[in-house]
């Protein structure tokens, strides 16, 4: 079946991809901090937040519609949640409704708030996708080993990955198979085959968990991440770094 994987274009060649992935992973880290701890009414700051994105989406050479649709899946759901702050945070009172014995209000902060975060949302998922994009899901792994992150952390996050799709084969066939063999009939009994498609999918989870492990540690795996390539940090890769944090620190310096 086909798949989308989060590193499917990550065999381009561009100055992005070429980076060594811990330089990345920090840069996101860093990029994610300073619009974190920007204030909600700084616009500029966030303009400039977004115009050092879209050089970074220029020099990854990444198709700019992938990145956009892999960001709209998690902005949808970052805009339903924030769309209830203007009602519920306090301050200068803006617009006003009856609504029977309700009278919402919408305050001056809370739309600033909302848009902030509206804004925060987007900065941060498009560079995460910018940078997970142009990064082999392996070599991602090895960075988080070679900075020190839980190695039980790293460990799930691996097969996560590599198993989900095994899973959703799974069902995808479980499914087909039940409506090949339920055309029609009342919606009570489509109900009740999903209950058990549910309960059969985590005992084959649970059984396809057992194989996998059996045959890593027949193979002897240790713990560790493998991988074909050796991170090796170069010029340009710290070079990057500083740029990076000397645009975010000058853009800090503006909006003040």
């Amino acid at each position: 079946m086909h798949h989308c994987y989060i590193d499917r274009h990550s065999g381009i060649d561009s100055f992005i991809h070429r980076l060594d992935p811990r330089i990345k992973l920090l840069s996101l880290i860093t990029f994610l901090l300073f619009v974190m701890f920007t204030a909600p009414d700084s616009y500029i700051a966030y303009f400039l937040y977004g115009a050092l994105i879209i050089a970074l989406i220029a020099l990854s050479q990444l198709p700019v519609t992938f990145v956009l649709k892999r960001a709209s899946v998690i902005i949808l759901f970052v805009a339903f949640i924030a769309v209830f702050i203007p009602f519920t945070k306090k301050g200068e009172v803006c617009a006003a409704s009856y609504a029977g014995a309700l009278q919402p209000t919408v305050c001056y902060g809370g739309w600033h708030m909302f848009f902030a975060i509206l804004l925060r949302a987007c900065l941060s998922v498009l560079c995460t996708v910018v940078f997970m994009s142009s990064t082999t899901f392996s070599d991602f792994l090895k960075a988080l080993e070679r900075l020190k992150f839980p190695s039980l952390v790293i460990m799930i996050l691996s097969f996560m990955y590599r198993y989900i799709f095994v899973i959703q084969d799974e069902l995808m066939q479980m499914w087909r198979a039940k409506e090949s063999r339920s055309v029609g009939g009342a919606k009570k009994l489509h109900v009740r085959a999903l209950a058990n498609m549910i309960g059969v999918l985590f005992i084959r989870s649970y059984e396809k968990a057992e194989s996998v492990y059996i045959s890593m540690c027949s193979r002897g795996f240790a713990g560790g991440i493998q991988t074909m390539n050796h991170l090796k940090l170069k010029t340009a890769d710290v070079f990057f770094f500083l740029i990076i944090v000397a645009a975010l620190s000058g853009i800090r310096v503006l909006k003040g």
